[in-house]
């Protein structure tokens, strides 16, 4: 009987599952987005610009993790690109993404992640205007699947959830040695 694995290694799904995760993310800003008319209005005069998203000094442990390259339409709205448009006027957002469990827990408690931008300043611009004015209010879509009450219910329950959650990221954060708070 031979101690090696018989079979291949099994193909990466990298290839195919992260264009897709990324396709999901596309569509839940422009969901969030295309509620406030006014940030699609405020993105329409960017329409051709391309934005990317990188995770600088992500752990070389981890698979590796792309980068979310963005195109603005016409309509206002974001298509994911696989390659930034050429021409003046991109934009490039690095987040630290050095300790991904903690970007993910900052996440949860509402901390914004320590972010380099290079590109032009306009649209830098507009990108900052629309993390700071936009949020998923997701009670009132859970509210058009289940209804008023049990959304209710549910955003409150997610709610406590997120408050115990950043609690417990803001104990063990300032608990660990050599974690830099």
């Amino acid at each position: 009987m031979s101690s090696s694995w018989p079979l291949p290694p099994l193909p990466s799904l990298s290839p195919l599952l992260l264009p897709a995760l990324q396709d999901r993310l596309v569509l839940l800003i422009n969901h969030v987005v295309s509620r406030e008319p006014i940030a699609a209005d405020r993105l329409k005069p960017l329409a051709g610009r391309s934005l990317t998203v990188h995770l600088a000094g992500w752990p070389s442990l981890l698979p590796p993790a792309p980068d979310l390259i963005l195109g603005v339409t016409p309509a206002g709205l974001f298509e994911r690109l696989d390659a930034p448009t050429g021409g003046a006027g991109g934009l490039r957002i690095e987040i630290d993404a050095s300790n991904p469990a903690r970007l993910a827990l900052g996440a949860l408690s509402g901390e914004q992640p320590t972010v380099s931008v290079q590109g032009d300043a306009a649209f830098a611009g507009e990108m900052h205007w629309l993390m700071d004015n936009l949020r998923w209010d997701i009670e009132d879509d859970l509210a058009g699947i289940v209804g008023p009450l049990p959304a209710r219910q549910l955003a409150q329950f997610g709610r406590t959830l997120r408050r115990t959650l950043s609690g417990m990221a803001a104990r063990f954060a300032t608990t660990t040695p050599g974690s830099g708070a």
